[in-house]
C-alpha cells in the first residue's frame, strides 16, 4: 500500500510517499480502507519531534481519517466488515490502509460523507471538549478565538455559537476575518502577525476590551500561544477561563503568565488536553461525539473542507497548515 512516512525528523520537504507493507489485523483491533484523512497542527510538531507523543522513526502523519472496515480482529465487538467508520489514532491516517484500535473507532452517520467524518474528530472534539468540559461555556457568555480561521477556530466559532455565546473571532488577514464572520462570529477583527511588541500588545488587549464593552471576554480559546497569550490573558473578564489549545506561533515560544493577573482577575488558566481526557473518560466522549453529529445533523456546524490534496501531494497539505495558509480544515483525499 501507499503511505506517506516521516523517515527523518524535519520539515514537510522530508517527507515521503513510499510503497510499504499492509498492516495485518491484530486482537482488538480492525483495517480500514480510508477514504480521507486531515491534517491537524499535531502531525506538523510531530515530524519535527516537537509532540508530546513522539512516535519511533518511520512513522506515518495522520491522527484522524475515515473509510470502510475491511477485517476484523478478535475481542472487537459492535464493528463489523463493511462499517463506515472514522478513526482518531494519532498516526497513520495518510494512508491507503489502517490498522486501528477500536477504541479510536465511530460509525460515521449515514448523513456524513468521508471528508466531513475525517474532518469532525480531532477538531470538533478538542473544542466541544473544551467549552463544554473545560470552560462550562453559558449562553450569554462572551468567547474569543484566537487563531479563527485554523481548524479548530471555525469548529470553535462554530460550536461557540451553537452554544449560545456572543463569538468574538481574531485572525491575521482580512480575508481571515471574514471567513470567521462567515461561519458565525458576532465580531471579528484583525490583529498582528509575528512576534508582538509591547505596544502592539497593549493594543491587542485595549482592542479586545474595546470589543467587549470594557467587560473583557468570559472565555478565550487560545491555539496560537506566543506573545499573543499575555494581552489577552489581561483582557480577560472576571471569572474567565483562558483555555491553552496550543502554541501555533512555534514550541520555543511558550508563554509564561504573570501568575498575579489571576489573582487580580479571578480567572483560571485551564489546559486541554483532549487526548488524554479521551483515554480516560471514553464515555462522556462517546457523548460528546453524539452531541457533535447531533448539531451536524441539526445544520448547526459545518465541517466542510476548505483545502484538499491527494495522497501524492500530502507533504504539500502539511505544508499548507505548518505556514497557516489553511482557511478551514486540511484534507487529503486517499482514493
Amino acid at each position: 500500500m501507499k503511505a506517506l512516512q516521516c523517515i527523518e525528523l524535519g520539515g514537510p520537504e522530508k517527507l515521503k510517499v513510499n510503497e510499504i507493507e499492509d498492516p495485518v489485523i491484530a486482537p482488538e483491533h480492525v483495517i480500514i480502507d480510508l477514504k480521507a484523512a486531515s491534517i491537524n497542527f499535531p502531525d506538523v510538531l510531530m515530524i519535527q519531534g516537537l509532540y508530546q507523543f513522539q512516535p519511533p522513526l518511520p512513522f506515518t502523519p495522520g491522527g484522524e481519517s475515515a473509510g470502510v472496515i475491511t477485517e476484523v480482529g478478535e475481542g472487537v465487538e459492535g464493528y463489523k466488515v463493511g462499517d463506515k467508520v472514522l478513526s482518531a489514532s494519532m498516526i497513520g491516517g495518510i494512508a491507503e490502509k489502517l490498522l486501528a484500535h477500536h477504541s479510536t473507532l465511530r460509525p460515521i452517520p449515514e448523513d456524513m460523507d468521508y471528508e466531513i467524518a475525517a474532518a469532525l474528530s480531532v477538531t470538533y472534539g478538542t473544542s466541544l471538549y473544551a467549552l463544554k468540559q473545560r470552560a462550562n461555556l453559558q449562553p450569554g457568555e462572551t468567547l474569543l478565538v484566537l487563531g479563527a480561521s485554523g481548524g479548530v477556530g471555525l469548529a470553535t466559532v462554530q460550536l461557540g455559537k451553537a452554544m449560545g455565546a456572543n463569538v468574538i473571532a481574531a485572525a491575521s488577514t482580512q480575508e481571515k476575518v471574514d471567513i470567521c464572520l462567515s461561519n458565525g462570529a458576532d465580531k471579528a477583527f484583525v490583529y498582528p502577525s509575528g512576534d508582538l511588541s509591547r505596544e502592539e500588545q497593549k493594543e491587542l488587549s485595549n482592542k479586545i476590551k474595546e470589543l467587549t464593552g470594557g467587560r473583557g471576554p468570559n472565555v478565550i480559546y487560545d491555539p496560537v500561544g506566543g506573545s499573543y497569550a499575555e494581552p489577552c490573558l489581561r483582557s480577560i473578564a472576571w471569572e474567565g477561563r483562558y483555555l491553552v489549545i496550543g502554541f501555533a506561533a512555534g514550541a520555543d515560544q511558550i508563554p509564561k503568565m504573570p501568575l498575579n493577573l489571576t489573582l487580580l482577575k479571578g480567572c483560571q488558566i485551564v489546559g486541554v488536553f483532549w487526548g488524554a481526557w479521551v483515554g480516560m473518560f471514553p464515555d462522556e466522549n462517546k457523548k460528546n461525539f453524539e452531541e457533535l453529529f447531533k448539531l451536524y445533523s441539526e445544520g448547526k456546524i459545518d465541517p466542510t473542507p476548505s483545502d484538499r490534496f491527494s495522497l501524492e501531494s500530502s507533504s504539500d497539505a502539511i505544508a499548507h497548515l505548518m505556514n497557516r495558509k489553511a482557511k478551514g480544515k486540511v484534507i487529503v483525499s486517499i482514493d
